[in-house]
């Protein structure tokens, strides 16, 4: 058995960062210094191993790697970097990558100054007492503005600490930065000989070891064949394997108080694993530790094949990237216009890009993905005649109650913050009015940057927020947001008609004051996409079963007095009379053929603008 290791030379730390502000190469550079991973097998971005992340340049799913660094006062210390996503719609993996650290590494790019992800997160690093180290990046840039960045970063922390200025890309000063590490983030804190108490923040599956969980040891120690009790589920494993993780794995025979590394256990399902959850030893329980939480899908949409014969194919890709990210839930949907598809839900828009995505480039299944819609929470009658009520969720138009049962509706509203320059916080605010904000305040961390805070419901952020907020800035205005609670709304669905019956995959729920504009695009879209019939055909909007707008698409005309040279006027007019009775029962019985392009065109049009990339 392996002697317990020194807590005191062990660091824990995470690094807090902005999309494209240089965490993954802050990282890259860290571990060349260490020496952690051969020149031959380093790569950029090398902690970002999905090919979706290196070509966005954004951490989606959080790593750790151990690395051994020797300081120049002649010990040896064992850094434990913990990197997280950077995107809000990951924000509660990055509080329990954080609740796993003893400090954080707060980057921010010189060029661009703090963004509104870097203030969310900097705030949560100081709510949970870590320690912070600022960091600037960029600094050898010639467009790079320290002295402003010292004094956003400033207004965050609220005290005044020196800044280490780096060059994360060329690796000036990231020495320094080791140092600082070693004198000011604390070793962990623990005690061996109390019972087992381990923080799960990550997880992964793999196909012949099952589900390699990631964990945080607080208190007490591990080894193989040790049965562990995860807190919120209840469910027992024997241990198999343990170790650090090197960035690969490497076994080891005790992990102790304060280290970080994964534990197998046999566990084949990665649902039964709850981010955030506690694990303890068998009959040991102990107090769970704080901040654990069930995260719940934001955003639902409908995904669909294009090619109803690859149905079973969709399934299986799903089910086969719901092993590797349990974050998102699934389920059957079928829909008259667009045959079988499922109705997932997503984390957010970005998460939803990301599945679509990789359905799409890692399986070849070409997609149609239904309008994103949030969870409404409506209070309707029991039944007609009672008096009672209920409160149900509804995650998709199609279980909208009608409207005459409908007493009440609630959304979900979200607290946002954004960065902008001065120079455009009048167009963004106007934006934000637009999008039925509720101002909370205004806080200016610069004499050129402003943070405004403001509630917003939920569902108008998914819709086009992102692109019009940096239409409005130039694209200078960062957004972030987390989750407030629910209002009384009136909100309404919409139902769309086509030749008088309801198509149930364009159906959407929108507040009633935009129903109307929204409705007109819809018509005047599905007109110039739905070819013409041989009689008229009218696509109608309906609210609380009145139309509220219409567009015609006219009848193909045959020439039927094409064969008359001539002749009296009665005889065209008789064959006109005759062309109309047919088109007037034509009309009555005829059914409007919608080519699935149609279907295809008018939601990849509608979720273009609604992607946030």
């Amino acid at each position: 058995m392996n002697l317990p290791m020194e807590t005191k030379s062990i660091r824990n730390f995470s690094i807090i960062a902005h999309i494209d502000h240089g965490k993954s190469t802050l990282a890259d550079r860290v571990i060349e210094i260490t020496n952690t991973v051969p020149d031959r097998m380093m790569k950029d971005q090398f902690l970002d191993g999905m090919e979706l992340e290196r070509e966005r340049g954004i951490t989606i799913k959080a790593k750790a790697v151990r690395m051994n660094y020797k300081s120049k006062d002649g010990n040896d210390y064992i850094f434990n970097l913990i990197d997280t996503p950077g995107h809000v719609d990951f924000s509660y993996e990055v509080s329990r990558a954080l609740y796993a650290c003893e400090g954080a590494l707060l980057l921010v790019d010189a060029t661009q100054g703090v963004e509104a992800q870097t203030l969310a997160h900097g705030h949560l690093a100081v709510s949970l007492g870590l320690k912070i180290i600022p960091v600037i990046n960029k600094v050898d840039l010639e467009h790079s503005d320290v002295e402003s960045t010292s004094e956003q970063i400033w207004e965050i922390l609220k005290n005044p600490v020196d800044c280490t200025l780096i060059s994360a890309k060329t690796g000036k000063n990231v020495r320094e930065l080791l140092e600082r590490i070693v004198k000011e983030i604390p070793p962990p804190k623990g005690n061996i000989d109390l019972k087992l108490r381990a923080l799960v923040f990550d997880s992964i599956y793999d196909s012949y070891k099952g589900v390699i969980v990631y964990v945080r040891f607080f208190d007490g120690s591990i080894k193989k064949g040790d049965f562990i009790t995860f807190h919120s589920t209840k469910k027992s494993y024997k241990v198999e394997e343990i170790g650090y993780l090197t960035p690969t794995m490497q076994q080891a025979d005790v992990l102790y108080a304060g280290e970080v590394g994964y534990i197998i256990a046999g566990i084949k399902d990665i649902h039964d694993i709850k981010i955030g959850d506690t694990i303890y030893q068998k009959d040991r329980e102990v107090v769970a530790l704080e901040g654990f939480k069930e995260v719940k899908p934001v955003v639902f949409a409908g995904l669909f094949p294009v090619n109803t014969v690859d149905y079973n194919l969709l399934k299986k890709a799903i089910e086969k990237l719901n092993l590797t990210d349990s974050s998102f839930s699934y389920q059957g949907e079928s829909s008259k216009a667009l045959g079988f598809g499922f109705r997932i839900g997503f984390m957010g828009l970005l998460h939803l890009d990301i599945i679509r995505e990789r359905i799409e480039r890692e399986f070849n299944i070409p997609l149609i993905v239904t309008n994103p819609n949030v969870i409404y929470r409506v209070k309707t009658k029991l039944n007609i005649n009672s008096r009672e009520t209920k409160l149900i969720e509804v995650r998709n138009p199609s279980e909208f109650p009608h409207y005459g049962d409908v007493i009440e509706v609630y959304e979900p509203y979200v607290n946002s913050r954004i960065i902008t320059p001065l120079e455009f916080m009048e167009n963004v605010i106007t934006l934000l009015k637009d999008k039925r904000g509720i101002h909370k305040k205004i806080d200016y961390i610069s004499s050129k940057r402003v943070v405004l805070e403001y509630e917003l419901p939920l569902s108008e952020i998914i819709i086009d927020f992102y692109d019009k907020l940096k239409s409005v800035s130039k694209g200078y205005a960062s957004f972030d947001y987390d989750f407030s609670d629910y209002r009384k709304s009136d909100i309404v669905k919409v139902e769309i008609l086509i030749h008088g019956e309801v198509v149930d995959a364009l159906s959407f729920m929108v507040h009633r004051s935009k129903a109307i504009y929204a409705s007109r695009e819809i018509c005047e879209r599905l007109k110039g996409i739905i070819p013409r019939h041989l009689f008229e055909i009218a696509i109608q909007s309906r609210v609380d079963g009145k139309i509220i707008a219409r567009e015609s698409i006219s009848a193909l005309r045959k020439d039927v007095l094409a064969k008359c040279y001539g002749g009296d006027i009665t005889r065209k007019r008789k064959l006109l009379e005759k062309q109309k009775e047919g088109k007037r029962r034509m009309k009555m019985v005829g059914n409007v053929e919608i080519p699935q392009e149609a279907f295809i065109n008018v939601l990849r049009t509608q979720n273009t603008s609604k992607e946030n990339r």
